[in-house]
């Protein structure tokens, strides 16, 4: 019987837990966001064409960009969201390319979300129109998004934003600490000592016999310790009969 002691499970930590829960709240946050980006589609490229009515620029081309734009990229970070998702299950087996893999495609999602929170504390949206020709600034192009939207779209996508980087990086931070190494090491093999009664390679086992296992270098039989082999020539007896043994010899001729 193995011994329940030399194998023992192994313990998820709970750091390692909470950072899967936070992974799949990322993807919840960016399903959310491709929702409210797919709702509000026709109303951007609305304010769009009217903000670009009766300039040189085409007003229909820049509403497609953008609208291919903004879809494009809630598709792409819902895509790799799932990515996430699917490394958090693998991270609660303690998988430590698992982990190395969420670290990695994790940054690159900071970057992505970061980068867009930035983009709106920045103030404004530039499709690069404003400043040449007679097409309308910036401003002019963000007041009619304002004015065409609702009014909880902006706060909401902020919001959601946030939630999105603070839940990622601290997931990965996590995973990071050193109190979740020990359960993304390799485990060794535990001894399992020998079963009475089993077959081990090399050994065939005899009918109604035990498989123990045979001693190195004792031979399998009784042996009674003397040599199969016949004695020495000088130790054999003579070929030769005996003279007292009628018949032995041939008379003698006269």
């Amino acid at each position: 019987m193995v011994d329940p002691q030399s194998t023992p499970a192994r313990q998820r930590p709970s750091i390692v837990s909470i950072s899967s829960y936070l992974l799949f709240l990322f993807l919840a946050l960016q399903v959310i966001s491709l929702i409210i980006t797919l709702s509000t589609f026709g109303k951007t490229r609305d304010a769009l064409r009217a903000a670009y009515e009766g300039s040189s620029t085409d007003g229909e081309q820049v509403a497609d960009v953008f609208a291919a734009f903004g879809i494009g990229g809630s598709i792409v970070l819902l895509l790799l969201a799932l990515v996430l998702g699917v490394l958090a299950l693998f991270n609660n087996q303690g998988r430590n390319g698992a982990r190395i893999t969420t670290w990695i495609v994790g940054g690159i999602m900071v970057c992505c979300v970061g980068g867009g929170l930035l983009s709106n504390a920045a103030g404004g949206f530039n499709t690069g129109g404003g400043g040449t020709g007679n097409g309308p600034s910036p401003e002019e192009i963000q007041r009619r998004l304002e004015e065409a939207l609702p009014s909880w779209v902006t706060p909401v996508s902020v919001l959601l934003g946030v939630l999105s980087l603070i839940a990622l990086i601290t997931a990965l931070v996590l995973l990071a600490l050193p109190k979740a190494n020990p359960f993304f090491r390799k485990q060794a093999a535990g001894w399992e000592p020998p079963t009475p009664g089993a077959s081990y390679p090399g050994q065939p086992q005899a009918p109604g016999q035990p498989g123990y296992p045979q001693a190195s270098g004792e031979p399998g039989y009784p042996s009674s310790g003397e040599p199969s082999y016949p004695p020495p020539a000088a130790d054999r007896p003579d070929d030769t009969p005996p003279t007292d043994r009628p018949g032995s010899n041939p008379p003698p001729t006269s």
